[in-house]
């Protein structure tokens, strides 16, 4: 005998039950990016993703709504900080040297890459070096969860969920490759990407724990994630 189906919620009292969680969603977003992200934007975006969530929500699937909606609303949110993100193109041609550069260094010196080696990699001193870090800091949202979303939309990420066993796999592989790199980082980079990350820190609370400028922490964690998209790259 089969199991009789999941009714399907009403659309409009999922959006009503779950407002909340967009504001908090948004909130929490935004102590981690840059100033310029407005906060009304943040909620608008995830408003269209809580409304999207509640018509194509399915119980049947195994997953909570508040779990599906979640990250459909903060996907929605990331593009609207992507679409407004206005840096010039040579900030962001600068992290792609940078990367390119520590991955340059690395290969030949088989260990990470120091600032100072990286500095002359690209031509500059170190106090430019530095400075290409905070330029490219906050030029386009970073984070390890987007390095995995980059291989599937928000429905595939779903409890297991996947349309194609093979894209699955190869979720994992890279969640595991990530994973791996992160562990190999230098002792400061790790620390740094898990307060913030983990530990949900904001730069100037990290700088606090580490005795460092707020400056200093963005430019740790700048480096940090572009050594992981440098040792990465295969992928």
């Amino acid at each position: 005998m089969y199991a009789k189906a999941a009714p399907r919620p009403d659309a409009r009292q999922l959006v009503e039950d779950h407002a909340s969680l967009v504001k908090r969603i948004a909130h929490h977003l935004l102590a981690r990016l840059p100033s310029s992200v407005n906060l009304e934007d943040l909620i608008q975006s995830g408003m269209i993703g809580l409304l999207e969530s509640a018509s194509n929500y399915d119980p049947g699937k195994g997953a909570s709504f508040e779990t599906f909606a979640g990250i459909r609303i903060r996907g929605a949110m990331l593009d609207e900080v992507r679409r407004g993100d206005w840096s010039p193109r040579s900030v962001h041609r600068n992290a792609r040297r940078v990367a390119e550069a520590i991955r340059g260094v690395e290969i030949r010196s088989g260990g990470d890459a120091p600032d100072s080696a990286v500095a002359r990699e690209l031509g500059v001193s170190l106090e430019d070096y530095h400075s290409m870090l905070q330029d490219t800091a906050g030029s386009r949202l970073f984070s390890l969860d987007e390095l995995l979303e980059e291989h599937g939309d928000a429905d595939s990420m779903i409890k297991g969920h996947w349309e194609d066993p093979a894209e699955g796999a190869a979720r994992d592989g890279l969640a595991g490759a990530i994973a791996a790199e992160v562990s190999r980082l230098p002792e400061r980079e790790r620390l740094v990407l898990s307060l913030y990350y983990d530990d949900e820190l904001n730069l100037k609370e990290i700088g606090q724990v580490l005795e460092v400028s707020e400056s200093r922490v963005s430019q740790i964690l700048s480096q940090a994630t572009k050594r992981l998209r440098a040792r990465l790259a295969g992928w």
